[in-house]
């Protein structure tokens, strides 16, 4: 079990790619968002917030990614490849890591080979899109560095 936590690097690797919005808006499904990708009860249409509650609602949302990336790793992982798959579980969870190769290779000690796993998760719906894409690469670089 790792216990790490969550550094600068990832933070701003998260926020990267989840992008900011300091009003809300409804996503592609129809759910109210704000901030980096915060959805939940709180969230309304007409709604605005600050940068620093942009931020503290980033560092709330990922906690649980940080728990669940602590509790599934096994193996000894730096702060790069800690903060890489902490970037990872943010955005398809916790069930994926946890069923994925790639946490195999990783408790393994199998870093070349976990590193080749994030790019597998560049589809939606079948299809490759090209932010994903961009968002696997930069946490394998992460991962590997």
């Amino acid at each position: 079990m790792a216990n790490l936590t969550y550094n600068n690097a990832g933070i701003a690797l998260t926020q990267q790619f989840e992008g900011l919005k300091l009003s809300s808006y409804q996503d592609q499904v129809g759910v109210w968002t704000i901030g980096y990708g915060h959805t939940g009860s709180t969230v309304h249409g007409g709604q605005t917030i600050s940068q620093t509650q942009a931020d503290q609602l980033l560092r709330s949302d990922v906690a649980g990614a940080v728990t669940c990336v602590n509790n599934a790793v096994t193996a000894k992982i730096n702060q790069n490849q800690f903060d890489a798959l902490v970037d990872f579980v943010f955005n398809p969870g916790c069930h994926a890591l946890l069923t994925s190769t790639l946490l195999r290779y990783v408790n393994s000690g199998q870093f070349a080979a976990a590193a080749t796993q994030f790019q597998l998760w560049d589809h939606a719906g079948g299809v490759i899109v090209p932010g994903l894409l961009q968002r696997r690469q930069a946490e394998a670089t992460l991962f590997n560095s």
